[in-house]
């Protein structure tokens, strides 16, 4: 497929299906492409296709069957949105383009050539739990023990978090925060260079009683 300059084409690129769930067009959306008046239109979309394929195959799917639907925030992003993101010190909170191949920017693949995808996203069941009690950690913790993520990062609105993945066998599963941990009262990683700061039991201890809140 070539990159979309008509609106029959982006038409046709948003119809295409990732996974049961969710299409292309769900992935499409960006508040810095409409302010900034940029598309945010793939260069290489049969990439950005398989990658996101690949994050609603192996994470965003399994993610909406056990809690119910994913709500998606921010996925996609063209390089030319991505670098009008990064530009004048971080303006809309988007790192530097090559930091972002094979992350939000899907069509471009990571420094040893393996595609990779982002999205942000916010699970409404993790929300009362987390309203509540400022909580966000279950879910992470979840993610971690049940999915083969990338990365995770959280932030403090709507326990939004980028949670991506990545074909690229040395990619080292992560979990970062802006948002306190209300277990340790710091914003320190749970996960770093694939070490988990917590024990299997002491995860599961964090991850039940949000779960049997759902019930």
């Amino acid at each position: 497929m070539n990159r979309p300059i008509t609106v029959k084409a982006l038409e046709e690129l948003g119809r295409v299906r990732l996974s049961k769930h969710f299409f292309m067009r769900d992935f499409l959306y960006s508040e810095i492409s409409q302010v900034e008046s940029i598309p945010n239109v793939p260069d290489y979309p049969d990439k950005a296709i398989e990658a996101g394929r690949q994050l609603c195959d192996q994470l965003l799917e399994p993610l909406q069957q056990r809690f119910g639907r994913v709500a998606i925030r921010s996925a996609y992003r063209s390089p030319a949105v991505n670098a009008k993101g990064a530009e004048n010190g971080n303006q809309y909170s988007c790192a530097a383009n090559e930091k972002n191949f094979a992350a939000h920017i899907w069509d471009y693949s990571d420094s040893d050539g393996y595609l990779g995808a982002t999205a942000c996203i916010v699970v409404p069941a993790l929300l009362p739990w987390y309203e509540q009690r400022g909580d966000w950690t279950p879910l992470a913790w979840w993610i971690h023990e049940n999915l083969p993520y990338a990365s995770q990062f959280w932030f403090p609105k709507l326990a939004a978090f980028n949670l991506r993945w990545s074909a690229n066998p040395a990619t080292r599963q992560s979990i970062g925060t802006y948002v306190v941990n209300p277990h340790t009262g710091d914003k320190k990683a749970l996960v770093k260079d694939g070490t988990s700061t917590l024990t299997a039991q002491q995860r599961e201890r964090i991850i039940q009683p949000w779960l049997a809140s759902l019930a």
